[in-house]
């Protein structure tokens, strides 16, 4: 799904921070549309319908505004994981939970898994540690239920959630390239089943 909006209306004052949500938005449709470096603040001030000088007031250059989105939606994926393992207290429905919120986030409205895990700024390091922070942090929190309810290590437990993570994503990315030709809920239970496989093989303590 890709926005085309046409611009918004400029004149109409806003407190600060539903300007800044505002040009939070804009800014994600033409990252999205164009990638950074085709991205040009003239269009998303346009996008916005505020001047460049508005623009700048918020964000200093388009590195910031684009750091800035990077950090509201990393946030929101590793919430959704958190959120997802926390939902129940049976293993297997959270293998399901927390692959399901990737299946979730790459068909949220406005494309943002593009940013987070498709950035083709990932070479500078601000971005990279963003995108980075995006995979340690959603592993950290299911490694941290595997190490509870098995004998594993730390490390084994945190290799372990890397490989989750990585396998829902990649999957959950894939899934919606191929234009959803199976439906959401039955490719989340598919994935599910196959990690929840590999995972439940492993002794529980206590």
């Amino acid at each position: 799904m890709t926005a085309t909006p046409d611009a918004r209306p400029r004149g109409t004052r806003l407190p600060r921070m539903a300007r800044r949500r505002q040009l939070l938005s804009a800014a994600q449709e033409v990252f999205v549309e164009n990638g950074y470096h085709a991205a040009a603040m003239d269009e998303i001030a346009e996008r916005a319908g505020v001047s460049k000088p508005v623009l700048y007031q918020h964000f200093p250059g388009k590195l910031e505004l684009y750091l800035a989105l990077l950090d509201l939606h990393v946030d929101d994926m590793v919430t959704r994981c958190r959120q997802a393992l926390e939902s129940t207290t049976d293993n297997k429905q959270r293998v399901q939970a927390a692959i399901g919120a990737f299946f979730d986030f790459v068909s949220s409205q406005g494309e943002a898994f593009r940013l987070v895990f498709e950035s083709d700024l990932r070479n500078v390091a601000p971005v990279r540690q963003r995108m980075e922070r995006s995979l340690h942090e959603s592993a950290e929190a299911i490694s941290r239920v595997i190490q509870e309810d098995t004998g594993c290590s730390s490390d084994e437990a945190h290799l372990l959630g890397v490989g989750l993570v990585g396998m829902a994503e990649v999957s959950a990315r894939y899934w919606l390239s191929s234009h959803g030709s199976i439906p959401k809920e039955a490719a989340t239970q598919l994935m599910a089943r196959l990690a929840w496989r590999g995972i439940s093989g492993f002794p529980r303590t206590g």
